[in-house]
């Protein structure tokens, strides 16, 4: 009995590369059994190195500084954060209501928003009950792992 390898499965692979062009991400892995995929942008360099003047650096640093203290006063305790990699939706289907608004009172376990990861889209509860004051998250953007997306008081 001769051992049969399974083939590639051709749309997993096109489906990984519209993920890719979908989040921007440069690269994605997938494994299932014995079967391994990877799926990367191809001539896209995983570091960037390029000659800069001297001053640059500064100001880079800087500018990162700034947005790491805006982005941390928007990650206290009280923001929910994006717990995978997607893209969010505010609402249930295109054009109807979205799940909050700013102002609205949610209750702990009341659906927020919605992550589409590998064509699943998980809604997202609230961690808490409380009162949205932010939504820092536009709908059909792609989120990352950790990122802030509402804060609740």
């Amino acid at each position: 009995m001769a051992d049969k390898k399974p083939g590639i499965d051709q749309k997993l692979i096109r489906d990984l590369a519209d993920i890719l062009n979908e989040t921007d991400l440069t690269e994605i892995e997938v494994e299932q059994d014995d079967l391994r995929i990877r799926v990367s942008r191809a001539g896209t360099p995983q570091y960037v190195s390029a000659p800069v003047p001297v001053a640059a650096p500064v100001q880079i640093v800087s500018g990162v500084t700034a947005v790491s203290a805006a982005e941390t006063a928007r990650t206290s305790k009280n923001a929910l954060t994006a717990p995978m990699v997607g893209t969010a939706y505010l609402s249930p289907a295109p054009g109807s209501r979205p799940f909050v608004e700013v102002g609205a009172t949610v209750k702990e376990g009341q659906t927020i928003l919605i992550i589409e990861a590998m064509k699943t889209m998980n809604q997202i509860p609230a961690p808490r009950s409380g009162k949205v004051t932010e939504i820092l998250v536009e709908d059909g953007a792609p989120v990352e792992y950790g990122e802030a997306l509402v804060i609740i008081e």
